[in-house]
């Protein structure tokens, strides 16, 4: 196992610096720059714009530029952001949080209420359960994003004025403490929901799935005809086998939930990485975006190791070798 996750580990680490890389060159290569930007846009310094380029070392290959930047990030210095002079490690440290308590939050219910009704589901099937939730599941699979959050929005914020319509905290109120925790609780519902309800489908039909395939096993079969009650072989065989491909959904869940939930950062105003990583992009932000690339990159390989590690605790009949 150990040198199954060494070798995995380095491979990872290759797949990371391809992918910084392929972003790092594609951000660069794209229409606009930021030194267009900070030099302005009416009558622009010619002198700015040239002492500007080489103070950033934008002047020289971008070979050079990724080269000078890899040199930066292993000694701890991943730069600073050109359009608020403040280090990429403060400003992605304070968005990380609430992107994370969003998405994590949204994330474990999904995986609960996904899993459980997909498990009722298959164990009723063809009922009126069954149909009905199935058919759910593609209604909301079809949905987008950002215009399911709207809709709640427009009814549960601006029409009942039951919830807030945007951000994390009420500002204006300046709650502390306790008080300041439920003010984020409120603010979490419509976020929170919206996001629950799109990836809820993808559990669910999963572990629907998954569970029917496990019920039609041999082995399930010759248990029952033996007199094992059902609900003792749905638990001890059926569960463990229908739960390792939402085992995979979760690792890959995992590792996107960073950046999974940015549309819904930006349709709600919650101050997120999804609005740092549209800010960044308009202001063709280089630093910033190369950090959030970096994260999203180390995030997605360190949790597919992770899923293997996993898979073989969990089923002894996967061989790392």
């Amino acid at each position: 196992m150990a040198r199954y996750l060494l070798k995995r580990f380095f491979l990872c680490m290759i797949a990371v610096m391809f992918s910084v890389f392929i972003n790092f060159a594609l951000v660069r290569l794209a229409p606009g720059d930021p030194i267009s930007i900070m030099a302005g846009i009416e009558k622009p310094n010619p002198l700015m714009i040239e002492a500007l380029t080489k103070k950033y070392g934008l002047d020289k290959p971008i070979i050079v530029q990724f080269g000078m930047y890899l040199q930066n990030v292993f000694r701890g210095d991943y730069g600073f952001s050109y359009r608020s002079n403040l280090p990429v490690t403060t400003l992605i440290s304070e968005r990380v949080g609430p992107t994370l308590l969003l998405s994590l939050t949204s994330l474990g219910l999904s995986i609960l209420l996904g899993c459980w009704l997909g498990l009722r589901a298959a164990r009723k099937k063809d009922t009126l359960f069954d149909r009905f939730f199935s058919n759910l599941a593609y209604v909301l699979d079809a949905m987008p994003n950002f215009w399911l959050g709207l809709m709640m929005m427009l009814l549960f914020a601006s029409t009942l004025k039951l919830l807030p319509t945007a951000g994390m905290i009420d500002v204006r109120a300046g709650y502390t403490g306790f008080q300041n925790i439920l003010d984020i609780l409120k603010h979490m519902i419509l976020p929170v929901s919206c996001t629950t309800f799109l990836m809820m489908p993808g559990y669910y039909r999963i572990m629907r799935a998954s569970a029917l395939q496990a019920m039609n096993e041999d082995y399930v079969t010759l248990f029952r005809a033996a007199g094992m009650p059902r609900k003792q072989v749905f638990r001890s065989y059926v569960l463990k086998n229908a739960v390792l491909p939402v085992v995979t959904m979760i690792g890959m869940s995992l590792a996107y939930s960073i950046m999974g939930v940015a549309l819904i950062e930006i349709v709600f105003a919650w101050p997120g990485m999804g609005r740092l990583l549209l800010d960044s992009i308009n202001k063709r932000d280089y630093a910033v975006l190369s950090g959030i690339y970096l994260i999203l990159s180390i995030s997605i390989t360190a949790a597919t190791v992770l899923l293997d590690a996993v898979y073989a605790w969990m089923d002894p009949r996967i061989r790392l070798s």
